[in-house]
Order: C-alpha cells, then structure tokens, then sequence
C-alpha cells in the first residue's frame, strides 16, 4: 500500500463536470486540489467517444440547455474551446397519422393551431406562466438551500436568513403564480397541461420533459416539476433554448479540464477510489483502487449519494440517518441509451426529406396515454414493448462527428426498468431492445433500420458500472418532492456538507439535481473555501 504524503487541501472523487468545476473554484482560492477519475478519460457521463470506426458521439449525456452561464463565464470555457450553437428547431413530433408538429423558431403557434386553435391561443399565457417561474428558480440554482438540521441558534440564524431571502423571491411572484408553483412541485405533468390544452400533440411534446430521465408516468404526482426542471436553461443567452456543443458533450468537460489544470488543479486518470478514510469520527483521505492512499483536508464526493454511502464507506462510520435515507433513495430514470452510425439521414413520412426538422429533439411518443402504458409495460415486463423514443441527429449541426456524407444518431429510449426481475441480466436482453428502439424509430422514418452501420447500445445496467450511474439514474436520485431543495439529498446535508465532518458532497444528488449544469460543484466550492479558508 503506497501512502502518499504532501500537502493537499481537497481530492474529489469523480472527474465528471461537476467534479470539474468544483476543483477549478477550489484552485483559484488556492486550494492545493487532486481529481480522481476512475476511467481514462474525465468529464463522467459527458463525453465524446468513438463508437463505431470514423464515428463520435456524446456517448450517454447528449444534449445542452441547462449549463450555468455563470461556469461557463467564471471557467472561461470559450477560451478554452468550448463552442455552442442553438438547435435550428427545439422540437419535432411526428405523428403515426403523418401528421407532424414543430416546436421553436417562431412556428410553435401557428402549428399548435393546425390541432385547436383553442390550444395556440392559450399558449403564449402558458409560456409566460413558466417562464416567470423559472426566472424565480434561476434564481435559486446558485445557491445553497436552506440547511434543516440539528443545532443551537447560532447554526439556524444563517439558514433561516437564506429561507428569509428565498421567501422574498417566492414572494415576488404574484399570488397566482405562487400557487401554480405549489402545483408544479406536487402534482403529475398530465394535470397540469390537462388544465391548459385539449390537443394531445402539444401536450405529448411538453409532457415528454416531464419524464425525461424519470421512470414514471406522466400521470406520476411530482412529474410537473420535472417539466419544469428542464425549463431553466438557456443557450448562448436565449432562455429556454436547446444547443449542441461542437465536438459533443465531451468538448464541455475537456474545456473544463483545461480550465482547471490552467488554475493548478491536477487530475488522475485511471485513479478509481475504493473507500473514504474515516478516523476519529472525519473524512481525511481515501484509498484507490489500487491500494494508494491519499490525504485531504476535504473528501468531495462527485457521486451519486447512494454509492458514496453505501459502496465507499464502511457502515459502521456512516450515521445511522444518513444510512436510512441511502436505504430509501430513490434511483433509475428507466433509460436504454443508443448511439447510432447511419449512412444517410432519415426521412420522416411525417415529414419527408431534410429540414430543420432534423435538427431538433425528435420526440417519438405520440400522446400522454402512449407514454403512461410504456411506463406500465415496463413495471410488468421489464421493458415497453411500444417505447418512449427521442432521437437527436447532432451531426446535422457538427460535421467533426461523421465521415463526410454519414451521419450519428443519439437515441434516449424510455421505458425500461432500471433492474430486471426474475434474475435476469440486461446482458441478455441488450440487443433484443436495441432492436426495439431502431424498429421504432423505422416505424416513422422507413428506411432507417437498413441506413443502421453500427450501433451501441446502453443498458441501466451499462450506465451504472460505466460512469457510476445508479440505476441507471441520470439525475444521481430522482428529482420527486421528497428529494429536492433542503432534501437533497437529505436534511442536515443540503448546504453540501456531508454525513461527517471533512466530507462534502458535489454532484447531481445535491441542490438543484440533475443535467450538465455545473451548479452543484460551483455552490459546493463555495462551501468548501467557507470552511478551508
């Protein structure tokens, strides 16, 4: 056993963004900081790799919105490479009728309006209602929550001046709209747009957001605010817009790795962490997965809560709370991710031949109803025999991703369960779903099966022991009521500060949850350099 000595003030666990960003905050308030990254490559599960000779892609994290402005300004990431342009199109929602509707670039009213026109006149009111939500939430991505836990005055003093100054955000909404952010936060993405349209098209494009990454029904109570999570981004400055970085997801966390090694940061590759060190009741190292040893004033933890908890540290030093709420944590967002070579691109009978159309999140899910029996076939049977499919076509905006005249596809498949019954493996069903999702996808655009080259495909199972996703879960726990804001990822723990003294938590289990955001290593550090400095 190799033990390392020297000065170091932080190692973090785990090199995805958020890991990333946490140590270049760290390094600039001249923190002596080590990254340790299990696999070759950093950036977790927003990378861009080859998957099929001459073809890249973002392999499991696919598409850009919900990246702080802020990191992004703060790391100086556009100096160090980075490059997002905005979809042409936000939306596409073919039809099984040949009907189709396009969502974004001015043509959301006047195509809602080809279903109710009823629906197209409701809708700039529906936009405005979220959009001044949203704004409040912004708001609130940057900062810690309220921390709700044990301790005399002095400790409460601060969270209750934070709950005091969240209070005058909610309270800059007017009446109406705080109660229709009561209702985002509690009840299903179906009554909620039940309350706003009457088209099932409009509501099947708006309500795909609401189990986005989430195993559960659009009639799921809590599947609103999912929706909602995914109307706080913005690219390049337009609020709401989706966007592509060039060279894939994978161009966003190598620029982070170039900002951070630029501040001093130094980063291990190949470095897997097998348990956080605990003496005397502190977090003050941890031993690799190859017996090294390393010291810290600070263990941050860039990983699901769970996995921390459970699979990193013995049970006997994790607090008795903190080990039930790991016991109940929900995780599995019901995610089969593919990533496709295609010789040409496909034509949608919907809407034949190329188009900005082909640009946009092709959503493959034609009404509430259709997603709410993929969700119940997959609790029966593992899998939905008629699946949830969005299918992404980056290479129509980024030519650095396929041989000139070929073409990548991403598809995010829902629904399938993130553990199989019965003792079956996804190792034995992998192609068998594959096959699933690409006959799907055929069933809109004839042709696409035979333009397949290659293909891989990911099952939960994939997901988790290749980038650490539990369950398959993209969001490290379900975004529900019970595990957001001062509970995430529970009380006593929401200000980013672990279950022990000298552990502190940064990923996407913490506040405000999942997407390649950046928030949650950006308030860690803060909490960090609070308690270092």
């Amino acid at each position: 056993m190799n033990r390392e000595s020297g000065r170091r003030d932080a190692l973090i666990i785990g090199g995805g963004h958020n890991g990333l960003v946490c140590a270049t905050y760290l390094a600039r308030a001249g923190l002596q900081v080590t990254v340790l990254e299990r696999r070759d490559v950093v950036g977790g599960a927003a990378v861009t790799e080859e998957f099929h000779p001459g073809f890249r892609n973002s392999v499991a994290s696919y598409t850009v919105s919900l990246l702080q402005p802020k990191v992004i300004r703060d790391l100086d990431l556009h100096a160090h490479g980075l490059r997002i342009v905005e979809r042409r199109l936000g939306n596409f929602l073919p039809l099984p009728d040949g009907r189709s509707l396009r969502v974004g670039a001015g043509l959301t009213q006047a195509e809602v309006a080809k279903f109710s026109k009823r629906d197209a006149e409701r809708l700039p009111e529906y936009e405005r209602r979220l959009e001044a939500i949203a704004d409040v939430l912004r708001a609130l991505v940057l900062e810690a929550p309220p921390n709700v836990s044990d301790g005399g005055w002095w400790k409460a003093l601060p969270e209750l001046l934070r709950a005091g100054r969240l209070g005058r955000r909610l309270h800059s909404l007017d009446p109406g709209l705080r109660q229709e952010l009561l209702d985002l936060l509690s009840i299903s993405a179906a009554e909620y747009l039940d309350r706003w349209f009457e088209s099932e098209p409009i509501k099947a494009v708006f309500g795909f957001d609401g189990i986005v990454g989430n195993y559960a029904s659009p009639y799921t109570p809590g599947s609103a605010y999912v929706l909602l999570h995914h109307v706080f981004g913005e690219v390049n400055g337009v609020k709401g817009a989706w966007g592509h970085a060039i060279g894939g997801m994978g161009a966003i966390t190598q620029a982070m790795a170039k900002a951070a090694e630029a501040a001093g940061v130094e980063i291990r590759t190949g470095c897997g962490v097998r348990e956080v060190i605990v003496e005397n009741g502190r977090a003050v190292g941890v031993v690799s997965e190859t017996s090294d040893v390393l010291h810290a004033r600070a263990i941050v933890a860039n990983v699901n809560p769970k996995l921390l908890y459970e699979r990193l540290m013995a049970r006997d030093v994790v607090p008795q709370p903190t080990r039930e709420r790991m016991a109940n944590w929900r995780c599995g967002s019901g995610t089969f991710r593919m990533n496709v070579a295609l010789a040409e691109l496909p034509s949608f009978t919907a809407l034949p031949g190329p188009g900005d159309h082909l640009t946009a999140g092709i959503i493959m899910a034609p009404s509430l109803a259709y997603m709410d029996r993929a969700y119940t076939d997959a609790l029966a049977t593992g899998w939905s025999r008629e699946p949830i499919v969005e299918m992404l076509i980056p290479s129509t905006l980024d030519d650095s991703l396929a041989p000139p005249g070929r073409h990548v596809a991403s598809l995010f498949c829902q629904q399938v369960a993130p553990q199989l019954s019965d003792g079956r493996s996804w190792d034995d069903h992998r192609d068998a779903v594959a096959d699933l999702m690409i006959a799907t996808v055929d069933a809109y655009a004839p042709g696409f099966k035979a333009s397949v080259l290659g293909r891989q495909a990911l099952t939960p199972f994939d997901l988790e022991r290749t980038f650490g996703l539990v369950g398959g879960d993209i969001f490290h726990g379900a975004l529900s009521l019970n595990q957001l804001f001062s509970a995430r990822p529970m009380l006593g723990q929401a200000n980013y500060r672990g279950a022990l003294p000298g552990l502190y938590l940064c990923g996407a289990g913490t506040h405000p949850g999942g997407g390649v955001t950046g928030a949650p290593g950006h308030n860690a550090a803060r909490a960090i350099v609070a308690d270092l400095k």
